[in-house]
């Protein structure tokens, strides 16, 4: 009797090897690390070779499963469109970001949405939390990553950063003069923790960089411009936190929470996926 593949150990295969966790994956699919765990031991008997090296920290594939990989993509590439058709409508999420709360997750994020379905059309938005918010509440978005501000409730935790004061390894504090910082403009949420921070400390202060985005203002404290408060997370390796030996004020921690109000099964799996990335990133 010829052996045959069961398309949903495939996609948990999929998953461990995008997610590179037991957990994360169990996560996604709504089970447990066992289920899972028990699934990818099948495959690799099926297959008569090991897919995934496991330790306690980390989920890695074999040059075996590197080379199952493309052709289980594939596979899945195949059966998604044998299910649904060429000429069907594509699914749409719309999914609004935190600027700073998007950092390094959000290529692999992209990445991983990608691969559970081709089909997925994203509609991505980054921004200020509060804009995303309220785009969020009039019904403008499926679901929003933020950065919980206030006293708003609900939500689902993803991670929670620690900010510091970052600037390039080459910048020197400019001696008798008021700090120069690199912000986003009001009403960035974190712009406004830092300043708080430093009027609190009775300590001076000047924007010497306002950016448009994220991206901006790592670039500005990358050229030696001013010091950026940012999320440790989203914090390149060219920059360093100066924030100790300058004796600033400490600017705590702030959590990343997702709200979603979706409902349809393929676009929840795909919003499980985001929520995964997010939690690996920040366990690591």
């Amino acid at each position: 009797m010829t052996a045959t593949l069961d398309i949903a150990t495939v996609q948990a295969f999929l998953l461990v090897a995008d997610l590179q966790s037991f957990t994360r994956t169990a996560e996604v699919l709504g089970t447990t690390q066992a289920a899972v765990s028990l699934k990818l031991q099948r495959l690799e008997t099926l297959l008569g070779r090991r897919l995934v090296e496991r330790s306690p920290r980390a989920v890695r594939l074999t040059a075996d499963g590197a080379t199952f990989l493309d052709r289980a993509r594939a596979l899945i590439a195949a059966h998604d469109r044998a299910l649904s058709g060429e000429a069907s409508l594509a699914q749409s999420l719309s999914l609004g970001i935190s600027d700073h709360a998007a950092g390094p997750e959000l290529v692999p994020l992209l990445e991983r949405l990608h691969a559970m379905s081709s089909n997925l059309t994203l509609a991505v938005t980054i921004g200020f939390s509060r804009e995303m918010q309220e785009a969020y509440d009039s019904g403008q978005l499926d679901a929003v990553i933020v950065r919980q501000e206030g006293s708003r409730r609900g939500g689902e935790r993803l991670a929670e950063d620690e900010f510091g004061w970052f600037a390039s390894r080459r910048f020197t504090v400019p001696k008798g003069q008021p700090l120069p910082l690199a912000t986003l403009a009001p009403p960035c949420g974190v712009r406004a923790i830092a300043v708080r921070a430093l009027d609190k400390a009775g300590l001076k202060w000047r924007e010497r960089f306002v950016g448009g985005g994220v991206t901006a203002v790592v670039a500005a404290a990358l050229a030696g411009l001013a010091i950026a408060p940012l999320a440790r997370r989203i914090a390149p390796p060219g920059l360093v936190d100066i924030g100790p030996v300058q004796k600033l004020p400490k600017l705590g921690s702030s959590k990343v929470m997702l709200h979603s109000k979706i409902s349809d099964p393929a676009k929840l799996a795909a919003l499980r996926a985001v929520a995964a990335t997010f939690r690996s990133a920040a366990a690591v």
